[in-house]
Parts: C-alpha cells; structure tokens; sequence
C-alpha cells in the first residue's frame, strides 16, 4: 500500500539496524511514550533485534491504561441509571473497574453503546431527547480535538440531554515525572507523532534543556521507529539533548494550531490522576467553566463511590516502565485477554496486551526491566 509498505521494508531495516549497531558504543536506556509504538515494537520483534545494550522502556502513553479507576467507577454508576445512555470507544468496554466492566453492565441491559467519534454521541443526544447522553472523554491530546469540537456541536444545537465524563490527559507532565523520579532510569525519549501532530513539539523543548534528555518526535511504523531510535541514539552518542522530528511527513513544530485554539476555548488545564503516576499537577484537561453545563460530574450526583484496584495487578509498575508484564506473577496465568486484571491487557495500546499477543512468556534473562524476552 502506499505511503505503507514503504515503511515496512525489510531491506531498509536491516540497514538501519546495521548503522545503528555501527553508532552504538555504550548502553543506551531509551522509553517509547506511546502504546501504538510500543506494539509495533513488540510485534515486530524489534526490540529483540537492537544492538545488546539498546534497551526500550515502554512508557505510559496508552490513554485506556491511564485512565483512572474512579473514572471508569463513575461511568459504570452512570450506565446503571436508567436515564442515561453512556457512550463511549469499544476499547473502554472490557477495561475492570473495581466490581465489573462496562461490557457486563451492558449484558445485563445497561445502555452502553459504541460510539467511532464524539459527535456520534451528540446525534444520539438530538435524536433521543427523552434520555441523557453521557460519553466518556477519555485520551491524549490526540482525541481532545474532536471531543471539544462535539461540545461545540452540542451547545450549536442547543441540547440540554448531553454531557461527557471527562479525564484527558497531557503527556509532558507525565514525561517530567518519570525524570524526575529517584529511580528514573531513562536516557532518551520517542515521542508520540499523533500527539504532537497536534500539540507540536515546543513543549519537548524545556523538557530537553532542563533534563539533558534526547527527545525524538516519532511515527508508529517499523523503520519511523528505528530511525527514531538511531536518531535519539545518535544524541546520547554525541552528549545532545534536542527535540529531533522524525515523523516530518506529519507533524511541525507549531502543530495544528486551529485544534489548539479549540482545546483553548472548551477546556482548561487541572490537575488529573494517573493510573500508575498518581495525581499529576497541570497534567489534564477539564471543561471550561463556560461548558461546565456539559460535565456530567456536575450534572450528576457521583459522590460516595470507593475504588479500589486488583491487589494482584501491577498495572502502576508496568506503566511506568519500572516492570515488564512478563515479570507479574499473574500475567497469562490469572490475567489474560479474556481475564484482564487490568486496563494494560485489554487495551489496544496496552503493553501487556502487546506483549500477550506476541507470545512472550519467558520472563527476560536479567535486569528488572530487560525488553527481551
């Protein structure tokens, strides 16, 4: 296919492959912040193919998997109202909340409905006026576009029957954290292309300077991932920290600004609790008080609710990349696919999913947090 297959060639890669093993004197630790990487990495086998000493920290960057439990304990409670309907992604269904799932509250006659975008939920607002709409919110900077734009929509149409539960999150906040960490032991980063073909990668910038940190904007296919680590690989070898663009054939460094300006009027920034990180300043986004009609924390009385996560599940270490899913006693055995103990093995960008999916088993040879497996 093209504009595919091109970033697929096998031939390309092995030559990347080969410089990048001519470039590399040292161990270099580098984290990929994005799922979508992640499971191009893994399913590739791409990680297994890195020079020895080239080792991929698998971050955060899967918005499912961050998604706090509150969240997804607050929008089972509004499922189970008979008033609403709760619209949201497929891959939100079969995440565990802390006493069932979505996907079973709809088995037992919950109205839960899959939605592809945001504005689906608004016409399903105008066309059921009788009920109220909820859809989740949930995402990167990638999805918040379309979910403001939804909110325009619905306040253009007037409607007084729709409303989203809202737990964006912003990835330079979660990316000083983990530097900021004790036990940080990232060297380098790829950042997530979809994000900044938004956002830009201006915000990288300070991040770079302060931590002394390679930063490398990336995309998802094979040879965009190994040229970006050659690049990030390139800086660590030559003592540079700089924002690199990889992925030039979609992302500027200003990003879209028409999007921007929109997450500008509908949202603002606040503080946003992370699977895994915990409570983050300034690292989320919630409605703006002049659409604060259109939050159905507000709307809806969800008070009173205790979550509480799977003692089993290490969700919080996996996502930080301090543990491989290969090292959780429960992964494959107690926790699988079809029994997740947690958002990372169900979702699409989750890093045990990908990980299952590639049939990795063995736990890796040494080091707490080895990518090969």
């Amino acid at each position: 296919m093209k504009y595919l297959d091109e970033y697929r060639d096998p031939a390309l890669a092995r030559r990347l492959l080969d410089e990048l093993r001519r470039v590399a004197t040292r161990p270099w630790q580098i984290m990929e912040v994005c799922g979508g990487q992640t499971h191009t990495l893994v399913r590739q086998g791409i990680d297994e193919l890195l020079p020895a000493g080239i080792r991929m920290i698998h971050g955060p960057g899967c918005p499912v998997c961050v998604t706090p439990l509150e969240t997804l304990d607050r929008a089972m409670a509004l499922a189970a109202r008979p008033e609403v309907i709760l619209t949201s992604f497929g891959d939100m269904l079969r995440v565990p909340g802390t006493a069932t799932d979505l996907l079973s509250l709809r088995a037992r006659g919950a109205d839960v409905r899959v939605v592809y975008t945001p504005t689906d939920a608004v016409r399903t607002a105008a066309a059921r006026p009788e009920r109220h709409v909820v859809f989740l919110a949930v995402g990167f900077e990638t999805t918040a576009p379309a979910n403001a734009m939804a909110v325009l929509h619905a306040e253009r149409l007037g409607l007084d029957n729709f409303s989203m539960l809202v737990s964006h999150v912003l990835v330079p906040p979660a990316m000083t954290t983990l530097l900021a960490s004790d036990d940080c032991e990232v060297q380098a980063f790829l950042a997530a292309g979809h994000v900044c073909a938004v956002m830009g990668w201006q915000a990288y910038e300070p991040i770079a300077a302060a931590h002394r940190v390679p930063i490398v904007v990336t995309g998802f296919e094979p040879l965009d991932l190994i040229e970006g680590i050659l690049m990030a690989v390139r800086q660590l070898e030559s003592g540079r920290h700089e924002v690199q663009n990889q992925y030039a054939r979609a992302v500027r460094r200003v990003g879209n600004t028409e999007a921007q300006d929109v997450l500008r009027r509908v949202f603002r920034v606040t503080d946003r609790a992370w699977r895994g990180l915990g409570t983050l300043p300034a690292s989320g986004l919630d409605l703006a008080p002049r659409y604060a009609r259109f939050d159905a924390t507000r709307r809806f009385d969800l008070t009173g609710l205790r979550s509480t996560e799977d003692s089993e599940c290490v969700a919080g270490a996996v996502l930080t990349g301090s543990l491989l899913p290969t090292q959780c006693p429960a992964y494959g055995t107690r926790c699988t696919p079809r029994t997740p103990l947690g958002a990372p093995m169900v979702s699409a960008e989750g890093t045990c999913a990908a990980f299952h999916a590639a049939g990795r088993t063995r736990p890796p040879a040494s080091g707490r947090a080895a990518s090969h497996s």
